[in-house]
């Protein structure tokens, strides 16, 4: 009966052991749009396949994403920002950020914002000047833009800050946003909703755009996409820098 007893606690102490190896580890970001659609998004399965490591991508916006970092709350921090910029972001939001050195910066990508319209408008073409014209609600009619006579409808995404202020700042200039618009929430919501709707217009990361929607050609507005962490990252954070710029090359979607 000892003997017994023994023998099912090496099985126990073994099943345990055999289980702790080959446990995955957690690798926790909070991402702005760009990063999460372009890059994270698009490699992680085949990242979590090849390292097993989860990866949780936690759609939270670039003062979000910079504030979780601050506390621990993530491992690390990415978003269609570079770093000088994220800085003053942060500054402009009250959020204090007491030693910039204590964060280290990388960038892994750069993407393109786009002007997302459903595949079935005709418009394939749009000036400065006209997005101006969309987005503030001057022009309230796509015949007004070449278009069919239906009314624009303006999707606008809650949860990408970072996306809709670069985008404001380059073509509203000190216009408002026109106040009738149709709240979404991340960029996988604005493109379901675009495609939902005839009449619809917004804005994303580059990869946002698929089979489901289309792009007008407008004015070049690029950025880089940038991710942060703290000072002796964990394992699971350098391994994913490795794939991003190694084998998962293939998935991402952001731009060079």
């Amino acid at each position: 009966m000892l003997r017994l007893g023994f023998l099912i606690g090496l099985f126990v102490i073994a099943l345990w052991t055999g289980t702790s190896r080959g446990s995955t580890e957690e690798l926790k970001i909070g991402a702005g749009d760009a990063a999460a659609e372009n890059i994270l998004k698009p490699i992680k399965k085949a990242f979590e396949s090849a390292n097993n490591v989860q990866l949780i991508v936690i759609d939270s916006g670039a003062k979000m994403a910079f504030a979780d970092l601050k506390r621990a709350g993530v491992d690390a921090a990415a978003a269609g920002i570079g770093y000088p910029a994220w800085l003053e972001l942060m500054k402009h939001e009250g959020v204090e950020i007491e030693d910039p050195a204590v964060f280290h910066p990388v960038t892994i990508g750069k993407d393109h914002i786009v002007v997302v319209t459903n595949k079935e408008n005709p418009v394939k073409k749009l000036s400065a000047d006209q997005l101006r014209g969309i987005f503030s609600g001057e022009i309230e009619n796509w015949n007004q833009v070449g278009g069919p006579d239906m009314p624009i409808m303006v999707v606008w995404g809650s949860l990408m800050p970072d996306t809709n202020g670069m985008f404001l700042a380059a073509f509203l200039a000190r216009k408002p946003l026109v106040s009738d618009v149709l709240d979404a929430t991340t960029a996988e919501d604005v493109r379901a909703n675009i495609a939902a709707n005839p009449s619809a217009i917004g804005i994303g990361p580059a990869g946002i755009l698929d089979d489901s929607v289309a792009s007008p050609e407008t004015p070049l507005l690029s950025r880089e996409i940038t991710l942060i962490s703290r000072a002796n990252p964990p394992g699971a954070l350098l391994k994913l820098l490795e794939f991003i710029n190694t084998d998962g090359r293939k998935f991402i979607k952001a731009t060079e």
